[in-house]
């Protein structure tokens, strides 16, 4: 168990995205936790959406006085395979875990649990990779919070009475959406959505120029149409099913682009496997680009691309909440996603983007956009506004703080 350094990032740089007002709930609430210490837990640093999360809230929750500190869980390669066995089991996927794994499971959480340093008034625990640390801990139930970021909606059943077995030790659950937490049979739990930071390296504004610069460095023409996924190497998120569709337009549109970023967590053995699989589906082919940060592709990177593109697909089979959406539509692009999870809550169809359940209705959606740049253009700025008010960095932050404040008010702490 490590804890991550971070230092604080100023929350008045945020004033131009929320009301005055706001800005001064989030002082209030920042007070009421004036000496009280939190703790996010979660299973890597890097490469996927939580850790990205917690380099923004940690920091700017941090310049509000809040002591939140961040721990990442250490594990090897054999505990990362269970960990994401167990996950896709959630995510539906049939599989077993032995009683082998699941007492390797046990014991890297205790590991952990030994090597946690502090005392904290409420940890809060992310996924199922830590979550059994609250039962070797002398801290008990009443302060530890679970937040599940998966898709947990129609879950395998061993994985579902694993999940069960802890769900006692914490005082609550966060979800992303109702149908996650009835999926699990949860007693408690709240709704908390994701968001983006409009100021992060992979949000913030950038000039034609910029955008011009880095996509054509990596082979790719701005002048002609561009398909653009970006997520990891995971069969959840379909990139097979991408090339499929790209392959189908290319038939009428003999100019298309098709490029596929993904990076390499740390607690995705699995990533490495698919990539590889997606390379070999992928096969020869000059307009078909499949990067990762293996190749220089980080944040600023995935922006540039995500503002060049014609059309941002997000094609998920099962998706917890699926940022990327968020990110292409802050950005004005138009969006398809997969009829999945969280997709749902920042797609409305027809509205602001569009949802599709095949590649057939993918195809058909995406010839449609290439030819009608003004439903493309609307779906953008539609999509912005969604963004602007529903999933912004400063809105999360509000409902960590406002969850934190009940609970301090709740155990009855006084100052």
């Amino acid at each position: 168990m490590k804890e991550v350094a971070v230092g604080k990032k100023d929350i008045l740089l945020y004033s131009g995205f929320i009301p005055k007002e706001d800005l001064g709930v989030l002082k209030d609430f920042s007070k009421k936790l004036k000496g009280k210490r939190i703790a996010f837990v979660n299973s890597t640093a890097f490469g996927g959406g939580v850790a990205e999360l917690f380099h923004s809230i940690v920091p700017l929750s941090r310049s509000m006085d809040v002591d939140l500190h961040w721990f990442v869980m250490e594990g090897d390669p054999k505990f990362f395979a269970i960990t994401k066995k167990m996950h896709n089991m959630l995510q539906g996927k049939g599989g077993e875990i032995t009683k082998e794994e699941f007492d390797y499971y046990l014991e890297t959480n205790r590991k952990n649990a030994e090597e946690m340093r502090g005392d904290f008034d409420i940890i809060v625990i992310h996924d199922p990779q830590p979550m059994a640390i609250p039962f070797f801990m002398k801290q008990k139930s009443g302060r530890f919070i679970w937040r599940c970021h998966i898709d947990t909606s129609v879950p395998n059943e061993q994985a579902k009475e694993i999940i069960k077995r802890f769900l006692p030790l914490y005082d609550e659950a966060i979800f992303s959406m109702d149908a996650f937490a009835y999926g699990l049979s949860a007693p408690n739990y709240r709704i908390i959505y994701p968001s983006i930071d409009p100021l992060s390296p992979k949000n913030v504004d950038m000039t034609p120029s910029e955008v011009k610069e880095i996509v054509e460095k990596f082979g790719v023409d701005i002048k002609k149409p561009i398909i653009v996924q970006i997520s990891r190497f995971d069969p959840w998120k379909d990139p097979l099913g991408v090339i499929d569709v790209y392959r189908e337009l290319k038939k009428k549109y003999r100019d298309i682009q098709l490029v596929l970023i993904g990076s390499m967590a740390t607690d995705d053995p699995e990533g490495w496997k698919f990539y590889q699989k997606t390379l070999r589906h992928a096969g020869e082919d000059k307009d078909l680009f499949i990067l990762s940060n293996l190749d220089g592709v980080g944040n600023r990177e995935v922006n540039a691309f995500q503002r060049a593109a014609t059309i941002v697909l997000q094609k998920s089979i099962r998706e917890g909440f699926g940022l990327t959406v968020s990110e292409a539509l802050w950005k004005k692009r138009a969006v398809i996603g997969g009829r999945a999870g969280g997709i749902t809550v920042q797609i409305r169809h027809g509205e602001n983007g569009y949802l599709v359940s095949s590649n057939e209705e993918c195809v058909q959606v995406a010839d449609e956009l290439l030819n009608n740049a003004e439903r493309r253009n609307n779906f953008g700025i539609k999509g912005y506004e969604k963004v602007a008010n529903e999933f912004l960095i400063t809105r999360h932050i509000k409902d960590y703080l406002d969850m934190f404040a009940e609970k301090r008010e709740k155990a009855g702490i006084t100052e």
